[in-house]
């Protein structure tokens, strides 16, 4: 039970909480709903108090609408995001394979709390599913943190890095030695994290973020020297895989220029030919997953140089 002076400090935003949660234009609270809702969460209040409270957040901007009757009736409508807004939040977090399942049913249940009843209502009736293999880190947020912290700070980080056996169980590498390495930037590509960073390795290095395991930041400045541009790093690697970086041409149908802009983005060399071809300049690193991306254009493209 909270008492006394914290009491009536906290009150209000309680009272605006229980508001923003479960009222809106059509599903006012009544004086006595509040009173039972402040008192499930230990804090006693009175009609007096209540009005106070009330008459208090709307003179600091938290604005709390008022129907007047027998009994009065408080509603909120004015939210930080709309029913569409929170709908194509709800859906980005279903759709994120890194944010394992069990994150995924509390983020969403977060945002659909910032809707109101109605909204809350209406969030709740998907009319979308995404077929998505959900990833088993739990830790991907905290890692994001601290690598996030890292970078700021300019500081070394350290991590275990591991991959799946056939069995789905960790298979940690180096014999669980940590990688100890210079981060340089966060980058999100084909539905995954990556840490960019400096190791032993010349040149970037990338790391999957929900394949570290005990990210800890490290006392030792970060040495990152001289980085190449990471737009163009992005380009060439093609999720992650590395190779010889080389210039190419390649020729493509034109209904396959979508594909190439999603792919390399909209700084891209672009000569139209006879017909309806396209010959494409970039720079590319030759790898397998290169050559796969390649045979995935049903022969709508080609190496042409």
């Amino acid at each position: 039970m909270i008492l006394g002076d914290h009491q009536r400090k906290i009150r209000p935003k309680v009272v605006y909480d229980i508001l923003l949660k479960e009222s809106d234009e059509m599903h006012p609270m009544s004086t006595n709903e509040i009173i039972e809702r402040l008192k499930e969460r230990g804090i006693s209040a009175e009609r007096k108090t209540l009005y106070e409270d009330i008459k208090l957040l709307n003179a600091y901007g938290y604005e709390v609408l008022s129907e007047r009757g027998r009994s009065n009736y408080y509603y909120v409508v004015d939210r930080s995001f709309d029913i569409a807004e929170l709908r194509i939040l709800t859906d980005a977090v279903d759709a994120a394979r890194f944010v394992t399942a069990k994150k995924t049913a509390a983020l969403e249940k977060k945002l659909t709390e910032l809707a109101g009843r109605t909204g809350k209502e209406t969030l709740g009736a998907k009319h979308l599913r995404f077929d998505v293999v959900k990833l088993k880190n739990e830790n991907i947020f905290y890692n994001v943190d601290t690598l996030d912290a890292c970078i700021s700070a300019g500081k070394k980080c350290s991590f275990l890095y591991f991959d799946y056996d056939f069995e789905g169980k960790r298979s940690y590498r180096k014999d669980m030695e940590p990688y100890i390495v210079s981060p340089v930037q966060m980058l999100f590509e084909e539905n995954n994290y990556y840490l960019l960073a400096v190791s032993e390795h010349p040149g970037i290095t990338a790391y999957r973020v929900d394949r570290m395991d005990r990210v800890t930041m490290e006392a030792d400045d970060a040495e990152t020297g001289n980085v190449a541009d990471i737009s163009e790093f992005r380009k060439q690697v093609f999720s992650m895989y590395g190779g010889e970086a080389v210039n190419i041409e390649l020729e493509c149908d034109e209904s396959y220029v979508n594909v190439i802009v999603d792919k390399f983005g909209f700084d891209v060399t672009m000569l139209k030919l006879p017909g309806n071809a396209v010959r494409i300049k970039v720079k590319v690193q030759l790898s397998p997953t290169f050559f796969g991306w390649l045979a995935t254009g049903g022969g709508k493209i080609r190496i042409a140089a």
